[in-house]
């Protein structure tokens, strides 16, 4: 089944559209690509980011992104359309959770804080976190002002597909959990009464651990304790909102197996935990402008030209149309080979391009392509 790329997007009731798949397969320049046309084609669209690479920011001709979207000023709006374009700080998103849900005094005291200072920069599954709270608020900006009436996210790179789902459960588990309410035993609660063991416990921590780290950690959990049931709600909020019929993933491939393994477990992934699956992208599949020249022919001209000892430079350029041919006939086997595995889910194929793309003009061809 083909899969139409212009309905999606001239579909008023397509809210918010969610590229993923694994790292390098073009889902940054396929949310770049989808939200300039449709743009162009009269919605008000927000491109969010997550790609550390900063491709997007040169592609639509911006210095630099940041944590605030910025107007793309070369796009067409002749159809009434607009675009604007950010990248996720996931650093700057936690710390404007921070100041936005405690108070003055308590921010002051997390944002100073060793432990949070790392936990906000490094730790696993930040990033997906973040990115959920991101387009939360970005989704509740929307329906309060009417800026955007479209949201593009680019998932961050991962080498799991389950990432950027599980990623925001696994923060708030670990902010919640057991652990670090530990930490917190010797000053409040029940706790108190069981002083001899929780001693016992934080001497074996402060081993581990060293006392500064230790104490670093339980005064970010003291401080931070009255958020931790927030983080849980709004992870939980923004997943129910990807599962409404007005989301759509994408899941964006090339036509490696291994890209194409982790596509269909995405993709298998995404229908069991109830998220609206629009269809996927076969991206870079290699092409060529003679197809009927095979490899086989070629190398045989090859052949015969190296034995007359002919035209050295056609024999190379024939060798090199051989190559070309062999990944062609591969791309393709393994693209037909995952739509007939998947016959239910829509897919559309886009070639590959001779050049990156690093413009406004090359991501007008993309969507070109994408929606062909």
């Amino acid at each position: 089944m083909n899969l139409d790329l212009d309905a999606l997007i001239d579909d008023a009731e397509t809210r918010i559209i969610v590229t993923c798949g694994s790292g390098g397969v073009g889902k940054t320049t396929t949310a770049a690509a989808l939200g300039l046309r449709a743009a162009e084609r009269g919605r008000k669209v927000v491109v969010l980011t997550i790609d550390p690479a900063r491709r997007l920011a040169q592609s639509l001709g911006l210095t630099e992104l940041d944590n605030t979207p910025r107007a793309v000023a070369e796009v067409n709006a002749e159809n009434g359309g607009r675009l604007d374009a950010m990248m996720l700080d996931m650093k700057r998103t936690f710390d404007d959770v921070v100041l936005q849900h405690a108070t003055p005094e308590k921010a002051e005291q997390i944002l100073a804080n060793p432990f949070y200072q790392a936990l906000s920069s490094s730790f696993a599954g930040t990033q997906e976190y973040m990115a959920m709270e991101k387009l939360g608020q970005l989704h509740k900006q929307a329906g309060r002002t009417g800026e955007w009436d479209l949201i593009v996210v680019d998932t961050p790179p991962s080498r799991s597909a389950l990432d950027f789902l599980d990623a925001p459960e696994r923060l708030a588990s670990l902010l919640e959990g057991r652990f670090l309410r530990l930490l917190l035993a010797p000053a409040r609660g029940p706790f108190k009464l069981m002083s001899a063991g929780v001693n016992m416990a934080m001497s074996v921590l402060n081993k581990v651990l060293g006392a500064q780290v230790l104490t670093d950690v339980q005064t970010f959990v003291a401080a931070f304790d009255t958020l931790f049931g927030g983080f849980r709600q709004r992870a939980e909020q923004t997943v129910a909102l990807l599962r409404e019929p007005h989301t759509a993933f994408l899941v964006v491939a090339a036509p490696q197996n291994d890209a194409l393994r982790e596509a269909s477990y995405f993709a298998e992934r995404l229908r069991a935990e109830g998220m609206p699956l629009a269809g996927v992208v076969l991206n870079r599949v290699t092409n060529t402008q003679a197809p009927e020249l095979s490899a086989e022919r070629s190398l045989a001209a090859a052949e015969k030209l190296q034995e007359a000892d002919k035209s050295p430079l056609t024999a190379a350029v024939l060798r090199l149309h051989a190559d070309k041919m062999q990944q062609v006939v591969g791309d393709h086997k393994r693209a037909e080979r995952f739509r007939r595995g998947h016959r239910s889910i829509k897919t559309v194929e886009v070639p590959a391009l001779a050049d990156d793309v690093h413009d406004l003009s090359g991501l007008r061809q993309i969507g070109e392509l994408l929606t062909a």
